[in-house]
């Protein structure tokens, strides 16, 4: 449930997007993801992610996606949209578009590939926010981007009223708390830290697995925040086999994802756009092992 301390809810995927087999969106297709989610323990979502495959991704298609997913939701389920590139003016064009179709907040996470220093970094982030005039969740994962957030910069963020939630995936837990010290609510971005963050003062996560166990994850996190660690951990070991299987591939997100909602009956193929590639037959088996052994299949 949103509240102050959620500002986004508690338990979101980074969902992924469906494509037809020219690669054209397959909105009906994201339309089921969607709904899956919602009907599976998820309280919010997030559009155009990495998961999402943004970077193939048109910024018309964005909308599209965007405007999809909120129809089919509704407003009770909290809908956040990836807005974050390497391109300043793209990132600020995209939160403007997700303003006006309808998110609840935005994702930006640190540009890629440019690794413009912190000075740009936070350059790039004034305009976006101010663009964007919503609740802002910034991401941290240097192990994408080539870049990470400095505690500096988050002093300075922490004094910008619209930033108040961060995406976690450096794996830093005391860094967490510190984010945490400064107003910041803070969600796991990691899903094998997913209990870990929990017992660090995370209010819920950005999930990926969650595709596949997400009544898993809720099951987890209102275990672990009603006073019962012990059946959240039980929870979470049991869930190993699958985080293992989904987050273990090389080309783990959307393609394990994909993959998985194929198993599970909630889309009839796991296309991804290149330059990913879907899963062979002997990597869907062990997805499927995965699978099986947490009791998801």
């Amino acid at each position: 449930m949103r509240t102050s301390e959620a500002p986004f809810g508690t338990v979101l995927t980074a969902m992924a997007t469906a494509f037809g087999p020219d690669g054209s969106l397959d909105l009906a297709g994201t339309r089921r993801i969607a709904r899956h989610l919602v009907d599976h323990g998820h309280d919010g979502l997030v559009v155009s992610g990495t998961t999402g495959e943004a970077s193939t991704t048109t910024k018309e298609q964005d909308g599209e996606i965007l405007a999809a997913v909120r129809e089919e939701v509704g407003s009770d389920v909290v809908v956040v949209a990836g807005v974050g590139t390497n391109d300043t003016s793209t990132s600020t064009w995209l939160a403007r578009q997700a303003r006006d179709r309808g998110a609840d907040g935005v994702l930006l996470v640190t540009p890629y590939y440019n690794k413009p220093g912190q000075r740009g970094i936070l350059h790039h982030f004034a305009q976006v926010v101010e663009a964007a005039e919503l609740p802002v969740m910034l991401y941290d994962i240097p192990a994408r981007t080539g870049s990470q957030i400095a505690m500096e910069s988050y002093v300075e963020l922490a004094t910008w009223e619209p930033v108040v939630a961060v995406k976690d995936a450096v794996g830093d837990l005391v860094r967490g708390l510190r984010l945490q010290q400064l107003g910041f609510a803070l969600y796991s971005g990691d899903d094998v830290a997913n209990l870990a963050w929990l017992a660090h003062g995370a209010v819920g996560f950005v999930s990926v697995a969650g595709h596949v166990c997400g009544d898993q994850l809720r099951a987890m996190h209102d275990a672990y925040t009603s006073g019962r660690p012990a059946e959240a951990r039980e929870i979470f070991t049991r869930l190993l086999p699958a985080i293992d299987a989904v987050m273990g591939a090389a080309n783990y997100g959307a393609t394990t994802a994909k993959a998985g909602l194929e198993l599970l009956g909630v889309l009839d193929n796991r296309r991804v756009r290149g330059p990913l590639v879907e899963l062979d037959d002997d990597e869907v088996a062990a997805l499927r092992a995965g699978l099986v052994a947490a009791g998801l299949l």
